[in-house]
């Protein structure tokens, strides 16, 4: 892994962007036998969120040559997810599931666990190179990006040619700003406000092994998240409509403090609990494009579309999209027509969609309704078990298969009650 600078770079593929996506992509594809250079605009490890990842994404990590990496760094285990509403509760042990495959995982500081995917990357003969800018691209069969070093004080920049460009850029969102991509997304603009927290929770008083996920006693759409992670730390943070985390920098702190303080659940466990690090804020994280995938190019993960958090779908999206455009391109890098649409774009979108409404209905409040439930069938918990645990390309389970109608359906017979 390193800086460069030079006149221009031959490649089978480039990808933009070494979070997880564009990590396990580029595995993917030394696997395969390609060349791969990844560009990073950021130094890691770094900081980010997104640190509840999903069963689901633990048979990608180890088709990528990842597992081993995953397992000894020393993250911690997770196994579900704990719901809770004023005195409602609710857990979904993520063994217990319709879609057979892995049950668990790990909650991870995404710093660490980011640098570990992409140094498996390199050590598999990735080229890597962080402090990189893409500034442009020229689309077509032979693709064109032009790259700015931050080492080089000239600006001039170099340019690579690749048979094919992967945007894994996440929020940054390179190929849809360049190219004009953006389309409008159906979710409403929310923000978040979190912190880590040095959570000194006793062993007895609270299952480290889930996230905790809990809505506000007096505002259904306000929810918090908590998640245990290794060394007595915990992420917290709060998620609503923009308006409602609204505060200058300075008064964040307080803000969080008092939502914490307002929730029954987080209140006793976190309550004055020191915050580890600033409050930070990220807001009007929603996104959407038209298409994953243009002339020369696909977009992986959050760089195309970004949901909400509250079911920590992003990293397993993020892989998912890796694991599909891969063996599409593969097919393609090997001389066969591909429909990028048929082949990637639509069933990727299959799963997002799932999530979709799930997502919309947690804030709605009747997902909520059908959590809190309190004559639960075994059947259909497993359906929602496996859902929340990533299985959501899964279409032998009725609420990906047809999310809406079911969803619905099983609401008005939770309002039965």
């Amino acid at each position: 892994m390193n800086t460069h600078t030079s006149n221009a770079t031959a490649v089978d593929v480039a990808i933009i962007g070494a979070g997880p996506a564009g990590a396990v992509a580029a595995a993917l594809l030394r696997k395969a036998g390609r060349s791969v250079l990844v560009l990073e605009r950021q130094h890691f490890p770094r900081f980010s969120i997104g640190e509840s990842l999903l069963p689901q994404s633990m048979a990608y990590l180890e088709e990528a040559g990842m597992l081993q990496a995953v397992v000894e760094a020393g993250f911690q285990y997770k196994n579900g997810a704990h719901f809770c509403w004023r005195d409602k509760t609710s857990s979904y042990d993520f063994r217990d599931k319709h879609s057979a495959g892995w049950g668990t995982t790990y909650q991870v500081e995404r710093a660490q666990f980011d640098d570990v995917l992409i140094r498996c990357a390199a050590q598999q003969g990735a080229e890597v190179r962080f402090g990189q800018t893409v500034r442009a691209m020229r689309t077509g069969d032979a693709p064109v990006l032009e790259v700015v070093d931050e080492a080089d004080e000239s600006g001039k920049g170099y340019e690579v040619h690749a048979r094919f460009v992967l945007d894994a850029s996440g929020f940054g969102r390179v190929l849809p700003r360049l190219l004009n991509l953006e389309a409008a997304t159906r979710m409403p603009t929310r923000a978040a406000i979190f912190t880590h927290v040095r959570d000194g929770i006793a062993p007895d008083a609270h299952d480290r092994n889930k996230i905790t996920i809990a809505t506000h006693p007096e505002h259904r759409d306000v929810w918090f998240w908590m998640i245990p992670l290794a060394g007595g730390r915990s992420s917290v943070g709060c998620v609503a409509e923009a308006s409602f985390l609204n505060a200058p920098d300075a008064e964040r702190e307080a803000l969080l403090r008092k939502l914490i303080r307002e929730e029954p659940t987080l209140a006793r466990l976190i309550g004055d609990a020191p915050f580890l690090m600033p409050v930070r804020h990220i807001g009007g994280y929603a996104a959407n494009v038209e298409r994953l995938h243009g002339p020369g190019y696909a977009l992986l993960g959050n760089a195309g579309e970004f949901l909400d958090p509250v079911f920590s779908s992003g990293v397993t999206i993020a892989l998912r999209s890796s694991h599909l455009a891969v063996k599409a391109l593969e097919r393609q890098l090997n001389g066969d027509a591909v429909d990028w649409q048929s082949e990637y774009d639509k069933p990727l979108r299959k799963g997002i969609d799932a999530f979709r409404a799930f997502v919309e209905r947690w804030y709605t409040g009747e997902l909520q309704d059908i959590i809190y439930y309190p004559k639960q069938t075994e059947f259909v918990r497993r359906y929602i078990s496996a859902i929340l645990a990533g299985y959501a390309w899964d279409e032998t389970n009725p609420y990906v298969a047809d999310p809406e109608r079911r969803l619905s359906a099983l609401h008005e017979v939770c309002m039965v009650y």
